[in-house]
């Protein structure tokens, strides 16, 4: 290829390099010229605790990411000032973390001081997303300060650019942990609520009466489902269906769309809704103990598909499919095999569950519904803002955008 045609490619105000297509006025560098690199040390148990107090209040960091890198706290700081640590060895490695103030560095943490034309968040953000660091061990994997010296960035002219990249890169950071700890904090709120309403530890505003203990065998009749291989599945077929590794992948205690279709009608089995559907079969039995109520009607129901068939006026298949994911350990103990695993409907006939009149059911089922469209909304929420970050980092760490 011609340098003509590659000069053509290249937009005007940028430069090709060896870290890609970056504005002209960028500079790119080695991480050994922008920061002096240390090590941490080992552990000081004399000046160390796993509480913080008015004593022990510098924090110390180790090769983690979890709780990102927090080990426990010095009453001595080791380095101070603004830095970043990268994880040098095991899970995680290579992750950046931005950290201010004083603290301590154990575990052969890479902890690295910028220069002062670096600002601290840009180098970060720009390990974090944009370099590839490789392994130096066959067996766990390690990074040297002397390997990630020589990487390569590209580095905007003003400390002020830098900055305002960083920045704008680590509030989208922010946003993401704040809806990640939200999102944790609603599902162990509906796992509470699961473990109080299912079993009538706490009853809903308005509802007395008593529950009844039943076995699912004296209140429900049982069916299976058949045939439908994956090969028969058709995303333009004329029915809506069911294949039974869906029940495991895809659908939750109700189903209200169904996502596959097929043109197999022949010898079918069809769902009535309010009808409960567990997998009869597993490699391991923990798969066995999932549920979903299908609200529809005629959906072909594919084989190893256990058909739990209630009467509406008494039962709300969606209450049922709760309670059976919630009560795992007595389904787990109704399952038989070895290698594969097996429940049948002789099995899930001596299933026990404490039974609430009908309104109450329907009620317990629209609180956790909603409880659970509030996790989904904020799930897509999360989602949508990753692929923003994605697009962001794209555009920003490459100079494509320009803030200042």
């Amino acid at each position: 290829m011609s340098v003509e045609c590659v000069a053509e490619r290249v937009p005007a105000g940028y430069k090709q390099t060896e870290v890609g297509l970056i504005p002209e006025d960028w500079e790119v560098k080695s991480i050994a010229d922008c920061v002096s690199i240390s090590v941490g040390r080992d552990l000081k148990e004399e000046n160390y605790s796993t509480y913080q107090d008015d004593i022990f209040k510098y924090p110390v960091f180790s090769n983690t990411v979890a709780h990102k890198g927090l080990y426990g706290f010095y009453d001595i700081p080791e380095y101070s000032g603004e830095s970043l640590t990268i994880v040098g060895r095991g899970v995680g490695l290579g992750t950046a973390f931005t950290r201010k103030g004083s603290f301590g560095a154990i575990g052969r943490l890479l902890v690295l001081f910028p220069e002062k034309n670096v600002n601290a968040n840009f180098l970060t953000e720009y390990i974090n997303n944009k370099v590839k660091v490789f392994t130096e061990s066959a067996g766990i994997p390690q990074l040297t300060g002397i390997s990630i010296a020589k990487y390569k960035i590209p580095i905007p002219p003003t400390l002020a650019e830098q900055e305002a990249i960083g920045q704008a890169l680590t509030d989208v950071d922010a946003f993401i942990e704040s809806l990640e700890q939200l999102i944790d904090k609603k599902r162990q709120i509906k796992q509470g609520a699961l473990q109080n309403l299912l079993t009538g530890k706490c009853r809903l505003n308005g509802f007395s009466a008593k529950w009844k203990q039943v076995f699912l065998g004296d209140v429900s009749t049982f069916h299976k489902g058949k045939g439908l291989p994956k090969s028969e599945l058709d995303p333009f077929g004329d029915e809506s269906c069911i294949h039974y590794g869906e029940l495991f992948t895809h659908y939750k205690e109700t189903i209200y769309n169904v996502i596959s279709r097929t043109n197999n009608i022949e010898d079918c089995v069809r769902s009535v809704s309010n009808d409960v559907l567990m997998p009869t079969s597993d490699v391991t039995p923990n798969g066995l103990a999932k549920a979903s109520c299908v609200e529809i009607d005629g959906v072909i129901l594919g084989g190893d598909i256990l058909v739990i068939r209630s009467n509406t006026d008494y039962i709300s298949g969606s209450f049922l499919s709760h309670v059976i994911r919630h009560d795992k350990d007595q389904v787990l103990q109704l399952v038989t095999g070895t290698t594969v695993f097996h429940l049948y409907a002789s099995d899930m006939k001596r299933f026990t569950l404490l039974l609430p009149p009908l309104y109450e059911q329907q009620a317990i089922v629209n609180t956790l519904d909603m409880m659970d469209k509030e996790i989904t909304t904020l799930e897509e929420k999360l989602t949508k803002t990753r692929k923003l970050k994605q697009g962001m980092m794209q555009e920003l760490l490459t100079g494509r955008i320009r803030l200042i």
